[in-house]
Parts: C-alpha cells; sequence; structure tokens
C-alpha cells in the first residue's frame, strides 16, 4: 500500500469507534459460551490442538492467561529466540511454512517469533476463538462427575487488592475441555484439590524419554478433561523436556485426534 497519493482517514467519531468495540465484543463473547471444546492455555501444543480441530471444523474457543500466546515458544530456551525442534516434529514446521535448518541429525532450528506468529495466524485462520488475559478460576462438573466447562475471570482481576470486593466469575460450557497450561497443569489441579486428580509435577530433564512419553500419554485424565503437552509431564510425573518443542506439537495433533474420536467426528 503507498502513502503517495495518502486520502484521509474514515469519518468516526470516539463514542462511535466504543460503541462498536462493545456491540462486536459482545456478540463474539456470546458466541464463545457454549463450544465443542474450551482449550486452556495457548502454548504451542494448545495452537496447535485448538487448529486441528478448528479445521475440522470443531468449534474450539482457547483461553489464555496472559496477554500474548505461545508461551515459552516465542523466546526457545535461555532467551535466546531459537526454538530446537527433533523429527518429525518438523513436519509441523513444514506444514505451517516456517523457515527451519536441519543443524543436527534429525535435529532443526528455526526463529522463535517466526515460527510462534505462523502458529498463531495458523489458528486464528482455521477459526479458534481465543480470549486474553483470562484466567482459569475453576471447572465446572456434571452429575456424572465429567468436566463440563470452565469458571474465568480476567487475569487483571487477581492483581487487585485483598480488600477490594469479590468480583464474581463466569461459566463456559464445553463438549470436552483441554488442559494445555504447561508445568501447571491449571486446570487439573483444580481437581486435585478436591481430590479427584492428582498432580505430582514434572521429574528432571531427560529429553528424549519425556517428548516420547509426553506424546505416548497425551489423552483423557477424568471424564471430559483431556492433557496435552507439558500438563501431561506434570500428571504423570514424566521428566521435563527443556527448549526442545516437537512434542508439544505432537501432542497437539495427538490430543486433537482423540477429541475428534470422542465428539464423533
Amino acid at each position: 500500500m503507498s502513502t503517495h497519493e495518502f486520502q484521509s482517514f474514515s469519518h468516526a467519531t470516539e463514542s462511535q469507534i466504543t460503541r462498536l468495540l462493545v456491540s462486536e465484543f459482545a456478540d463474539w463473547f456470546q458466541d464463545c459460551i457454549e463450544t465443542d471444546v474450551l482449550i486452556a492455555g495457548g502454548g504451542p501444543s494448545g495452537l496447535i490442538c485448538a487448529r486441528e480441530l478448528a479445521r475440522k471444523g470443531v468449534k474450539v474457543v482457547l483461553v489464555e492467561r496472559n496477554n500474548y500466546l505461545g508461551g515459552g515458544f516465542w523466546t526457545g530456551g535461555f532467551l535466546m529466540n531459537k526454538v530446537i525442534v527433533r523429527s518429525p516434529g518438523d513436519g509441523v514446521l513444514a506444514e505451517l511454512g516456517v523457515p527451519f535448518k536441519e543443524v543436527a541429525p534429525g535435529v532443526v532450528a528455526a526463529d522463535g517469533p517466526h515460527a510462534c506468529s505462523r502458529l498463531i495466524a495458523a489458528a486464528c485462520e482455521a477459526g479458534v476463538r481465543i480470549l486474553n488475559m483470562t484466567s482459569v478460576e475453576d471447572v465446572v462438573i456434571r452429575e456424572d462427575s465429567r468436566v463440563a466447562g470452565l469458571v474465568i475471570n480476567w487475569t487483571p482481576v487477581y492483581s487487585l487488592p485483598r480488600e477490594v470486593a469479590c468480583i464474581d466469575p463466569v461459566a463456559l460450557e464445553a463438549r470436552a475441555v483441554v488442559d494445555a497450561t504447561g508445568h501447571d497443569a491449571a486446570v487439573v489441579r483444580h481437581l486435585a484439590n478436591r481430590g479427584l486428580a492428582s498432580v505430582p509435577g514434572c521429574h528432571p530433564m531427560w529429553v528424549e524419554k519425556s517428548e516420547d512419553e509426553v506424546v505416548r500419554r497425551t489423552g483423557f485424565v477424568h471424564p471430559g478433561l483431556m492433557v496435552i503437552g507439558m500438563s501431561v509431564a506434570a500428571v504423570y510425573g514424566l521428566p521435563r523436556m527443556g527448549p526442545s518443542f516437537g512434542a508439544m506439537f505432537l501432542s497437539g495433533v495427538r490430543g486433537a485426534e482423540l477429541l475428534l474420536q470422542y465428539l464423533g467426528k
């Protein structure tokens, strides 16, 4: 787009812009309240899982407590924004059109911000609905103990002084919920606090064992609740994997495959 023959911007008053913003968000948010799959966590596993599902026509809402998506995928390891991916995870980079190079047999490196941006764009283009700055406060449970949704609140609420009056959360309902919150396993932990699950946490680092086991153990841990990515390691006490991201991709893909079966898709 050239500015050689620049024309003035279209007319819109401040009040008009505010009304448009509020009405557009309200309409959009109402469409998020009931969904097929609700994913907590917008890191690489959550994003790839959401994208795979949305591409198959599944209605997906993803909630992320931060004001950005991608988790540690932006920064790689040790604040060096290169990401390492072991084969066969590099197939996901190729599919997304992310440039990478082989740095060792079966090991590739890519630019973190470039790869993360492509993944976020792919999820959005597939139709994933994303709620940023949204924290999980609790789970919705039905009579059969099935997890049927998440109780959410705006993340800034938790930074308010304790003397501020309670700000009640709201709930989103879903046919299935996915915990993609990483080491925290935040959704499963809400069940654990009620004696319905266990979160022993990750064991010390062992990359080769961890990546394989995370993908293998991706799946449902409670009726209606699935774990993917590093939440799998936290729930099953697996070794942590450090800055190697192949299992994050393939755990998300595996989770989507299992969810499609669960939903009868």
